[in-house]
């Protein structure tokens, strides 16, 4: 299993950012992807996840309403949109593949 973020960086607030992940090393339509995040000092976090055909999807509390899940089993990727940010720490996101993770990237919001 191999899951590679991209897309994070620094961010104005209120704007937005598009994380996306590259999975491989599995077949990847048959599974639910997640996206997790960790905060500093917090634990991670499960924030959404997205059914093999991306015709499901959850979110968490935190973020129901705000960012959306979505996968496109053609290209083995599952995205996170995220619209609005307002954050000002410097929070890590991981797509995960059960309690598989990849290495995470990072998403800063600059006030």
């Amino acid at each position: 299993v191999q899951l590679v973020e991209s897309g994070g960086g620094l961010v104005q607030a209120g704007g937005s950012i598009r994380l996306s992940c590259a999975a491989s090393g599995f077949a990847f339509e048959t599974v639910s992807m997640s996206w997790l995040r960790r905060a500093p000092g917090k634990a991670l976090e499960g924030i959404s996840r997205v059914t093999r055909t991306g015709r499901s999807t959850t979110y968490a509390d935190s973020v129901k309403g705000r960012f959306t899940i979505s996968r496109d089993n053609s290209k083995n990727a599952v995205y996170l949109q995220m619209p609005d940010l307002t954050s000002e720490v410097t929070v890590t996101y991981y797509c995960a593949l059960d309690k598989n993770l990849g290495q995470g990237t990072q998403v800063t919001v600059a006030s």
